[in-house]
């Protein structure tokens, strides 16, 4: 029976690989931390710019719930703003902020296996430029966002 599910658990992770592009991406990774660690980090917004490389500040216009506006300044580029579209606590939120012609969609969700934490980040640019858009911008945010998984672990682990 373990066999089976390492087969089929296999099966799924290789059809999620295969199916990433650079207009829609997400990397998984776990810990020994608490899931609400993990959420700790994730939902404080203003300290965002401690694990997402790029970004020199966040801030977020009041409560983490659906229909909250925030924005980014990253460290270069203009400043963008976007709003909180999906909260389920402790498990998973989404935001999204506009971009020319559609979205730039961010999913984080939580799962707790066995005993340790699998946190995944999902990132998606939709609309007309979504493939322009992804290859300008989405190559360099999928090439850094294993790096930017172990600092939120690193982060959660040392709480």
């Amino acid at each position: 029976m373990k066999q089976l599910f390492l087969i089929i658990s296999t099966f799924f992770v290789m059809q999620a690989q295969a199916q990433q592009t650079n207009y829609h991406f997400s990397h998984t990774d776990s810990t020994q931390a608490t899931s609400d660690k993990i959420w700790a980090v994730w939902t404080d917004v203003p300290n965002w710019k401690q694990w997402d490389k790029g970004l020199k500040e966040a801030t977020l216009e009041g409560d983490f719930i659906v229909g909250t506006k925030g924005k980014l300044i990253p460290d270069k580029g203009p400043k963008s703003k976007f709003v909180i579209s999906e909260v389920v606590p402790n498990q998973s939120y989404t935001f999204k902020t506009k971009i020319p012609f559609g979205w730039l969609i961010i999913k984080r969700s939580l799962e707790v296996k066995e005993g340790k934490t699998f946190f995944t980040h999902d990132v998606e640019f939709t609309g007309l430029l979504k493939k322009i858009l992804g290859k300008r911008l989405g190559v360099n945010y999928k090439k850094m966002l294993p790096d930017v998984m172990a600092d939120i672990k690193k982060i959660a682990e040392s709480k």
